[in-house]
């Protein structure tokens, strides 16, 4: 079950502007790690990367130490959620997830078995067209556990989710950390992560300002807020 994500060094500009600066972290199994940083800070840019839907101009992205590319039984190995379901509209949720099954040499069983897990049970044979954003979220988290993975790398999994939901998915990640997986999260949503997280990585303008253990990076801060805001100020750089 053990699975490290790491980020070692990576640098990635467009046109004339470096969006990423010598980001460096891991994300270690056992433990929930934050990603968190203002909106253009370069959070979504590095786990592009990291699952191989984007190129470093430097440094290095890997999963259990290999590019996300060269991964044997990627949905195997890391399940992820960046925008939403990924679903054409046109389809339903059950044939959305039973062509990624056979895609990837996944059981078909496990489609049932993921609908019913995210709470989309009874809505398999509608078109995603018709879902709300938070039953899209679900989908989306679907799709994210259909390979049984050892690694969850999820971007605002909760946006969209109402308060049973967001109570669902915390206990979900915090399960699946504590059964040995590692679980690297991106959100908005501050109340959240301090709730559910180990690890803190926060970005700003590109570049890491304060990484390791949420309480020690929330140190000598009310809260992790107040953390946050004075981590990723104009003026801050960090400590």
């Amino acid at each position: 079950m053990v699975l490290m994500l790491s980020v070692e060094r990576l640098v990635k500009r467009r046109g004339s502007r470096e969006i990423l600066t010598d980001v460096t972290f891991r994300a270690a199994p056992g433990r929930v790690t934050g990603l968190l940083g203002p909106n253009g800070a370069g959070k979504s840019s590095t786990l592009r990367i990291l699952l191989g839907l984007d190129r470093a101009d430097a440094g290095t992205a890997l999963v259990d130490d290999q590019p996300y590319r060269r991964l044997r039984q990627p949905l195997r190995t890391v399940g992820s959620m960046l925008e939403g379901s990924g679903a054409h509209r046109s389809r339903t949720a059950r044939n959305h997830l039973t062509w990624m099954a056979r895609s990837n040499g996944i059981p078909i069983r496990r489609v049932a078995e993921v609908l019913d897990q995210v709470g989309l049970g009874a809505a398999g044979g509608t078109r995603v067209g018709r879902f709300s954003l938070g039953m899209c979220q679900r989908l989306g988290l679907a799709a994210a556990l259909l390979g049984e993975p050892r690694a969850l790398v999820l971007d605002e999994p909760v946006n969209g989710l109402d308060p049973e939901g967001i109570r669902w998915i915390r206990v979900l990640l915090r399960g699946h950390a504590d059964a040995g997986g590692t679980v690297l999260l991106s959100s908005h949503l501050m109340r959240e992560v301090d709730e559910i997280a180990d690890d803190l990585v926060v970005i700003a303008h590109g570049r890491v300002v304060a990484a390791g253990p949420i309480r020690e990076v929330t140190a000598g801060y009310p809260t992790l807020e107040d953390a946050f805001f004075a981590l990723t100020g104009p003026t801050a750089g960090g400590r």
